[in-house]
C-alpha cells in the first residue's frame, strides 16, 4: 500500500491499553511473587532453614535494597530495548529463581542470596510495567491504569497467603514456589507486542533536566515508603499489643489491604480527571496519612481504626499516583524516570524495617508510630519541593521548544 507520492505506507502495531493494563498487572504480580511468597510461608520455611522473624525481616530488607541498587539500570535497560523484551526477562528471572530457591535453597543464606537475584526481577518487571503503560495506554486513562497496577502489589499478598493452605500444609513450601513459578511462566502471554520506538533525544534532554526534581521526590518517597511500610509490617504486632486478640489484630491488617487496594485504584481514576498537580496532591495525601499513623500511636479501638483507613487509605495510596505523575511529565522516558523515583520506594522498603523495627523494641510501637508519622511529614515536605521542580523544569523544556520553533521559521 503506498500513499500519493508512490511511498509505501509504514505498517505501525496499534496500542492496545486494555491488554497493556492487563499485562502490567500479571507482570507486577509475577515478579513481586517471590518476596510476598516468603512472607506467607516463613513459618514453614523458618522451621526447616532455621531463621527467625529477625531473618525474615533481614531476608526481605535485602531483597528491596536489590531492588533499589537494580532501578536505574533496569530503566536503562527498558529504555534500550523496550518494555516486552525486558518484561518477559524480569518474568523468566523470577521463575528462575522461584524454581532455584524449590531446588536449592536448603540454608538461610543459599536462601537469601536467591531472593536478592530475584529483586532484579522486581525492578525489571516494575519499570518495563511502568513503559508499557506509557507507550500503550492513552494519557487519559493512564492514572487509572497505573492506579490499578500498584493495586495488584497487595494481590500478591494474597496468592501468598493462598498457597499456605493450598499448597504448604500439605505437598509442602517448596512445591508452592514450584507451583508459583510455573504461574509466573504462564503469564509471558500477557505481555504485550512493543510498539515502535518512540523519539528519545528530546525525551533524554527533558528526563536530564528534571533529575534534580526526580532525585527529590525520590528522597520523599524513600522517607514515606519507610513510613508505610511499617503499616504492614507491625500493625498486627502493635494491635496484639494493645490487647487485642490475634483474630482481630488480623483483621485490622485485613482491612488496612483493602482500603489500600481501592484508594490506589481511586486515586488513578482522580489523576485522571486533574491536568496539574499530582505530586502536589501526593504531599496532601502524605499529611493525612501521617495524622493517621499517628493515631495509632494512641490507645483504643476507635483510633486504632480510624487511624488503619487514613494511613493505608492515603498514606499508602500514593505510589501509582507518583508513578503516572512522573510519566506523564516525561513521555519519552518513562523507564528512565520513573527508575529514579522507584530507587526511592525500594529504598525505604529496605530501611524502613531495619530502623524502626529496633524503635519499636526499645521505645514502644507509640514512640516508633510517632517516629513514622513524622518521617511521612518530611515526604510531603519533600514532595512539594519536588512539585515546584518539576514545574520549573517544565516550563525550561516549553522555553526551549519555543526557541527552536522560532529558528526553524
Amino acid at each position: 500500500m503506498t500513499n500519493t507520492s508512490g511511498t509505501p505506507y509504514q505498517t505501525v502495531a496499534r496500542p492496545r491499553p486494555v491488554r497493556a493494563s492487563a499485562g502490567a498487572v500479571v507482570t507486577t504480580v509475577a515478579c513481586v511473587l517471590p518476596v510476598f511468597l516468603l512472607g506467607g510461608l516463613a513459618v514453614q520455611m523458618g522451621t526447616d532453614l532455621g531463621f527467625s522473624p529477625a531473618g525474615l525481616g533481614l531476608a526481605v530488607s535485602v531483597y528491596f535494597g536489590v531492588s533499589a541498587l537494580a532501578s536505574v539500570p533496569s530503566g536503562r535497560l527498558v529504555e534500550r530495548y523496550g518494555p516486552a523484551v525486558v518484561a518477559r526477562c524480569g518474568i523468566l528471572l523470577a521463575a528462575g529463581s522461584m524454581l532455584a530457591v524449590a531446588a536449592f535453597a536448603r540454608s538461610y543464606p543459599v536462601l537469601v542470596g536467591l531472593l536478592a537475584l530475584s529483586a532484579a526481577a522486581n525492578a525489571l518487571g516494575q519499570l518495563a510495567s511502568n513503559a508499557a503503560l506509557a507507550q500503550h495506554v492513552p494519557a487519559r486513562r493512564q492514572g487509572l491504569s497505573f492506579g490499578v497496577k500498584q493495586a495488584a502489589i497487595p494481590i500478591s499478598t494474597l496468592l501468598a497467603g493462598a498457597a499456605v493452605p493450598a499448597i504448604a500444609l500439605t505437598a509442602g513450601w517448596r512445591w508452592a514456589f514450584v507451583a508459583a513459578a510455573v504461574a509466573a511462566l504462564t503469564t509471558l502471554a500477557a505481555v504485550p507486542r512493543q510498539l515502535p520506538g518512540l523519539a528519545r533525544r528530546a525525551g533524554a534532554t527533558r528526563a536530564g533536566r528534571a533529575t534534580t526534581a526526580l532525585v527529590v521526590i525520590g528522597a520523599a518517597a524513600t522517607l514515606a515508603s519507610g513510613a508505610a511500610n511499617s503499616l504492614g509490617t507491625f500493625l498486627v504486632d502493635s494491635a496484639a499489643a494493645r490487647g487485642l486478640s490475634p483474630g482481630l489484630a488480623g483483621l485490622t491488617l485485613t482491612l488496612g489491604s483493602a482500603v489500600c487496594v481501592a484508594a490506589r485504584v481511586g486515586a488513578g481514576w482522580l489523576a485522571d480527571r486533574r491536568d496539574t498537580g499530582h505530586v502536589a496532591l501526593i504531599a496532601g495525601m502524605l499529611v493525612v496519612g501521617a495524622v493517621g499513623l499517628g493515631l495509632l500511636a494512641l490507645t483504643g479501638s476507635v483510633p486504632l481504626v480510624v487511624g488503619v483507613v487514613l494511613g493505608f487509605g492515603l498514606g499508602w495510596a500514593w505510589p501509582g499516583l507518583m508513578n503516572f505523575a512522573v510519566v506523564r511529565l516525561h513521555p519519552q522516558s518513562p523507564a528512565a524516570a520513573t527508575s529514579i523515583t522507584q530507587t526511592g520506594v525500594y529504598a525505604g522498603g529496605c530501611l524502613g524495617p531495619l530502623s524502626l523495627g529496633p524503635l519499636a523494641a526499645h521505645l514502644g510501637y507509640p514512640v516508633m508510630w510517632a517516629i513514622a508519622a513524622v518521617a511521612m511529614l518530611l515526604a510531603a515536605a519533600l514532595m512539594l519541593v519536588g512539585s515546584r521542580l518539576l514545574t520549573r523544569a517544565g516550563a525550561a523544556a516549553g522555553r526551549d521548544v519555543d526557541q527552536l520553533v522560532r529558528s526553524a521559521m
